[in-house]
């Protein structure tokens, strides 16, 4: 069965709802907007529950199906924040705040789930409950692991999580999913390099940071060549480079780096950072400097659970006619790991067409794509806890 009638039926008006919410976009844990108007949807579409300030500035909505014996209880996630990127789409409904726009789809995430929401609360075609969190921050600020922390999965007894993200290259309406990591970790870590600063006529009098900190760069990069199986994923990346120095006579004396590691596998997560945490002083030293690491733990790798995985592809199928359900991992990081180390689940991929990749000034959600999240989302509520 492909798109459900009724969701096709909708898909005007779910438009209009994303087109109004990337209209007005909202950072981070800063969504007053947004989640009032999530807020006020799902009270008008008569969800049993409607609980707001979860996670800081999550929703909750609870869908009770027509029974309730299983005791089943699964939960679906949106995200809703935007980014901190100027909107050079020139689209008729583009962002109306300078500096603040929807560049990765969260708008299009939240209209899906909205309309699902709209669907299950009019049909209740399940036997369990039917959780919605609608997210605040995931981009950097944590917002899954903040919901999750806040009750999220306790409070509502949620069982499973499912969620998707828009792919752009994807044609629009296609699922891409796989079992175990999907995407990758990210941390962060700075590297504070002091020496002696001085005269560029006189480095000998001088411990140069600079000349210090560019071997730390080229370092780094042995722990992917070196340290790591030539069949792992492992990106160290060097993103900022600033010394103390404005000039060009002047030997700086403090210079500080900053960067990412990203991977798929955990075990490799912990090798980079000990690796990184090693290397970097003893090459300082080896200069003559000194260097300090500071390092961040951010979002856990993206780990899909094989049996709700399976599930997710299967209910795609229905959607789509089809699912690729080997999709190669990607290396950008998504906080709904935390939801899925909490709880299994799965993270399924939404084609976008051939549009700009997410974060770009010219990227743009595929409004055709919302009739086929819709119904993915509904199809897993009706087969994972059927009537009969």
């Amino acid at each position: 069965m492909p798109v459900r009638n009724r969701l096709a039926e909708l898909h005007p008006e779910i438009t209009a709802w994303r087109h109004d919410l990337h209209e007005h976009p909202e950072l981070m844990y800063d969504l007053p907007r947004t989640s009032g108007v999530v807020a006020a949807k799902l009270t008008e579409f008569g969800c049993d529950e409607v609980v707001t300030g979860i996670g800081v500035s999550g929703v909750v909505g609870v869908i009770r199906g027509r029974k309730t014996d299983s005791g089943k209880v699964i939960g679906f996630r949106a995200d809703m924040d935007a980014l901190p990127i100027t909107e050079a789409t020139g689209l008729d409904y583009a962002s109306k705040t300078p500096g603040k726009m929807h560049a990765c789809g969260h708008d299009g995430h939240t209209a899906i789930l909205l309309g699902a929401a709209k669907y299950l609360a009019e049909t209740r075609n399940f036997d369990g409950t039917v959780v919605l969190a609608f997210q605040p921050a995931e981009e950097g600020g944590a917002g899954g692991k903040a919901m999750v922390d806040d009750g999220l999965m306790d409070r509502w007894n949620v069982q499973e999580i499912y969620g998707l993200h828009n792919m752009p290259g994807l044609p629009a309406g296609q699922f891409a999913i796989r079992p175990g990591a999907l995407l990758a970790s990210a941390d962060e870590f700075e590297i504070k390099v002091t020496g002696k600063g001085g005269h560029a006529a006189m480095p000998h009098a001088a411990v140069d940071t600079t000349l210090a900190a560019s071997h730390i760069v080229v370092a780094l990069q042995s722990i992917v060549a070196r340290n790591i199986d030539p069949l792992g994923s492992v990106v160290v990346t060097i993103g900022s480079f600033h010394t103390d120095s404005v000039v060009s006579n002047v030997i700086a004396h403090e210079v500080t780096l900053k960067g990412t590691i990203r991977t798929l596998d955990p075990e490799l997560r912990k090798l980079t950072a000990e690796r990184l945490q090693a290397l970097v002083p003893a090459t300082a030293q080896a200069f003559g400097a000194t260097a300090e690491v500071s390092l961040s733990w951010g979002y856990p790798v993206t780990m899909n659970h094989p049996e709700q995985t399976d599930f997710a592809a299967d209910c795609a199928e229905i959607v789509a006619g089809s699912v690729i359900r080997d999709v190669k991992p990607v290396m950008p990081a998504e906080d709904f790991a935390f939801m899925l180390e909490a709880r299994p689940g799965a993270y399924i991929f939404l084609g976008n067409g051939d549009t700009p990749m997410c974060h770009h000034p010219a990227y743009r959600f595929e409004d055709e794509s919302i009739p086929a999240g819709c119904s993915w989302f509904v199809t897993l509520a009706e087969r994972r806890m059927p009537l009969e």
